[in-house]
C-alpha cells in the first residue's frame, strides 16, 4: 500500500523556491522527456506546455525540432521571470511564448493545440481532475496528451532511496524539494482511475521509469 498522499504548494512562487529550482540538474530527465516525446509525435506541431517552470524543456524540445512552436504556461511569476531570462539566453523567443496562466482554468479555447505536454504539474494540483479535464479539452481532436510525473512510492524506505539516489548530489534544500513531490505525488492507480473517468484506456498510462508514470495518449476525433 503506497504512502498517504501529502499535498505540498501548488505554486513555486517565492524567488528562493524558483531559483532552487531553477538551479537544479534537469538536464537527463529533460532529455529523457523530449526524446520519449519526438518518439511518438515525430511532428508535435502547435505545443501547450503546462507547468513550464523555467521553460527548460520546451527550449530542449525546439533545439531539436526546427519547427515546433510551444506556448510555455505556469501559474508562478517567479518562474516566468528566469523563463524570460532562459529564452533570451537561448535566442527561442520568438518560438516560446511565455503565459501566467492557471492550468485548472485556462483562457484557450477548445481543440486549440496539437500537442499537450507536461512533466511535473500533476502533483502540485490538489484535485488533479481539474487540470486533465483541461488538458483534454484544449487539445485538438486527434491531438496528443503527454503528461509525466512522479510517482508515489508504497513506503517512505523506499521514497528515502529514490532521495537518495537521484537528488544525493543536490543541496539540502533540493533534497527535501524533492522528497515532498514524491510524497504529493499520484499512484500508477490513481492517474489511471482519474485517466479512465476522461475515456483513455488504463494502458495509455505507465510507469517509465523507477519514479514516473506516463499518459501518452491520443484525443479521439469527434
Amino acid at each position: 500500500m503506497a504512502l498517504e498522499r501529502i499535498l505540498e504548494p501548488e505554486v513555486m512562487d517565492s524567488p528562493d523556491e524558483a531559483a532552487a529550482y531553477d538551479q537544479m540538474d534537469h538536464s537527463q530527465v529533460n532529455a529523457r522527456f523530449v526524446d520519449d516525446l519526438l518518439a511518438v509525435a515525430p511532428e508535435p506541431g502547435d505545443l501547450l506546455d503546462l507547468g513550464t517552470g523555467t521553460a527548460l524543456i520546451p527550449i530542449e524540445l525546439c533545439r531539436r525540432h526546427p519547427e515546433c512552436r510551444v506556448i510555455a504556461a505556469d501559474l508562478s511569476i517567479e518562474m516566468l521571470e528566469l523563463a524570460r531570462y532562459r529564452l533570451e539566453i537561448a535566442m527561442l523567443t520568438h518560438r516560446i511564448q511565455l503565459a501566467h496562466v492557471d492550468a485548472k482554468k485556462m483562457p484557450f479555447r477548445d481543440g486549440m493545440f496539437d500537442t499537450l505536454m507536461s512533466n511535473s504539474i500533476v502533483h502540485h494540483i490538489p484535485e488533479p481532475r481539474e487540470l486533465l479535464r483541461e488538458a483534454v479539452r484544449v487539445t485538438r481532436a486527434g491531438g496528443l496528451l503527454f503528461i509525466r510525473d512522479l510517482c508515489r512510492p508504497d513506503s517512505q524506505e523506499e521514497l528515502e532511496q529514490l532521495v537518495e539516489t537521484y537528488a544525493r548530489n543536490e543541496s539540502e534544500h533540493a533534497r527535501r524539494m524533492f522528497r515532498e513531490s514524491l510524497h504529493a505525488a499520484l499512484t500508477l492507480a490513481e492517474i489511471r482511475a482519474l485517466a479512465a473517468e476522461l475515456g483513455f484506456p488504463n494502458e495509455s498510462v505507465a510507469m517509465t521509469s523507477d519514479r514516473h508514470w506516463t499518459w501518452s495518449a491520443r484525443k479521439e476525433a469527434a
